[in-house]
């Protein structure tokens, strides 16, 4: 599933009529969405950093709340961002880390929004298909108009771009950077997996024998 340049597409009908542009949203989350700590979606990346992103139930409520669900399961910990193209976006969130997977839900109606592609702007990402999107979503290291109202853009990181943006490049990256763990601001996620302790050397006995002989 590859965010697609829609810009390059040609649509050969020449007596249809442009589709309205949305309604025009604020860019800065109403004070009820900042409210509600469930809106807040924190990535812990196996970069080092942490990623809290802004989500939007007033601009694509159902995509939020898949997102939602699918952090209250567990979904993303685990998952690589694989296809992160440098100045342009980092796309993440395919179990299958192909970019042809997605969760076992069904796939989410397009809730295009008058929400601009800024710097951290986060979106779903989709098949050419505008209902296709599901559980894979992209986040932009730089604005592009181009990409306005043809993807439902359900949030903006408000922390740690600095952690977006050594996301390793490649499509797919030789070494990805993986979702360590996402959890939601209001704590209803799983607990971040416990990672396994290094392993370490059992001192040999003084006479030189092995452990167990």
């Amino acid at each position: 599933m590859k965010l697609l340049a829609f810009p390059l597409l040609a649509f050969a009908l020449v007596a249809a009529k442009p589709a309205p542009e949305p309604s025009a949203l604020p860019i800065n989350p109403p004070a009820e969405v900042m409210a509600n700590p469930a809106n807040k979606l924190i990535l812990q990346l196996s970069n080092g950093g942490t990623v809290v992103i802004m989500m939007r139930p007033d601009a694509a409520p159902h995509q939020v709340e898949r997102v939602q669900t699918l952090v209250r399961q567990g979904f993303y910990d685990g998952t690589i961002f694989h296809r992160v193209i440098p100045g342009f976006m980092a796309q993440g969130g395919d179990p299958t880390g192909t970019g042809e997977g997605g969760s076992k839900l069904p796939d989410v109606k397009a809730e295009f929004n008058s929400l601009p592609h800024l710097r951290g702007t986060v979106a779903a990402a989709r098949a050419e298909s505008e209902d296709s999107a599901n559980s894979q979503f992209y986040i932009m290291f730089g604005p592009k108009a181009s990409l306005d109202h043809n993807y439902t853009v359900f949030g903006r990181v408000v922390s740690g771009m600095d952690a977006v943006d050594k996301i390793a490049p490649g499509e797919p990256p030789a070494n990805p950077t993986k979702i360590v763990h996402a959890s939601l601001g209001d704590g209803s996620a799983p607990a971040a997996p416990v990672q396994p302790p290094a392993p370490t050397t059992t001192p040999a006995p003084a006479d030189g024998s092995t452990p167990g002989s």
